[in-house]
């Protein structure tokens, strides 16, 4: 399985590398620089589009809708996400998602923005087809970590709602979704490599029936997070989408923000299917056991702790995140 994770992330990777490329290559022979500053100023000193910046445009895109997980470039997420260890899958959940959005906000907002009026109706559709296709998937999914993978495709969705906004507020909520995120996605990952079924990960949902019981902490911990993903109040994960949903009707989109809250509510019956599940469920056959770590302990920590903090005192981060996009552009 790990072996097939990899060769799809190399093949599809490199594909999406190459179109980024490709559309680099293009956008430099119609500005003459790679510099986004001077790519933003070339923009002004032609009347009309051109097919070369177009064209240019878009396959830069693909090649940073890929490593976000947004569809129709997200074929590759369940099946690395499912196939790695479970500390990188936490790893690419959170940190590579972060970095991701934050080259393609300097792309869009700085090198680009003459161009809004292009990119967004682009960015909108994909936003709609990764909020509902994540949404739905995530529906049939057995695995916890596939579950996982299809909810950060759904809020890769979220968050583009928030970042076509382009304002302040739009810039501000998606790097406060970005952090919220992340500390929630580590510590999820890190419970899940806490449970283990004969010296090996327990990641079917079966495995976890019952968890309440035998592992209370563990389950209750696992429980708050999936809430935060969900979107319930007082976690990081209401004031994110908040945040990215209060920009996007701000902006104009109210639109987005409307299919954004439908899909939060499937995934909400996704996340609370999974909570049933550990407390309310007879385990069966092959039951998992929490193997303790302490850098898991740790990870879980600070993550749950973040998501906390966040929820209920979340204005000093928002606060920080208004006043660093700024430097975004």
């Amino acid at each position: 399985m790990s072996q097939e994770a990899s060769l799809k992330y190399f093949l599809l990777g490199a594909f999406s590398s190459a179109f980024f490329l490709f559309g680099a290559a293009l956008i430099y022979g119609y500005s003459g620089s790679v510099h986004l500053n001077e790519i933003a100023a070339s923009l002004n000193q032609v009347v009309g589009q051109d097919p070369l910046l177009i064209t240019g445009l878009v396959l830069v895109l693909v090649g940073l809708l890929f490593k976000i997980g947004a569809v129709p470039f997200h074929s590759w997420t369940p099946d690395v996400y499912q196939g790695s260890p479970t500390p990188v899958t936490g790893f690419m959940a959170a940190c590579t998602k972060l970095a991701a959005f934050g080259a393609l906000l300097r792309v869009l907002y700085v090198g680009f923005d003459g161009l809004a009026w292009n990119w967004k109706p682009i960015i909108a559709v994909v936003a709609v087809l990764t909020m509902v296709v994540g949404a739905v998937l995530s529906v049939t999914q057995t695995d916890v970590k596939r579950l996982l993978a299809y909810s950060s495709i759904t809020h890769a969705g979220f968050i583009l709602v928030g970042l076509i906004a382009l304002d302040r507020a739009g810039l501000s909520g998606v790097m406060f979704y970005l952090v919220a995120y992340g500390f929630s996605t580590i510590a999820a990952f890190a419970l899940i490599a806490l449970v283990r079924s004969q010296g090996s990960e327990a990641t079917h949902l079966s495995q976890w029936a019952g968890l309440g019981r035998r592992s209370p902490l563990v389950a209750a911990l696992f429980s708050f997070l999936l809430l935060a993903f969900a979107g319930i109040p007082l976690t990081a994960g209401f004031t994110a989408k908040f945040a990215v949903f209060g920009a996007a009707i701000g902006g104009g989109a109210t639109w987005l923000a409307v299919v954004g809250v439908v899909a939060s509510a499937v995934t909400a019956f996704v996340y609370v299917k999974v909570i049933v599940l550990m407390y309310f469920s007879e385990p069966t056959g092959d039951t998992a056991a929490v193997v303790p770590s302490a850098l898991g302990a740790v990870s879980v920590a600070i993550g749950v702790l973040a998501t906390v903090v966040l929820g209920v005192a979340p204005s000093p981060l928002l606060d920080l995140a208004h006043s660093s996009s700024l430097f975004i552009r």
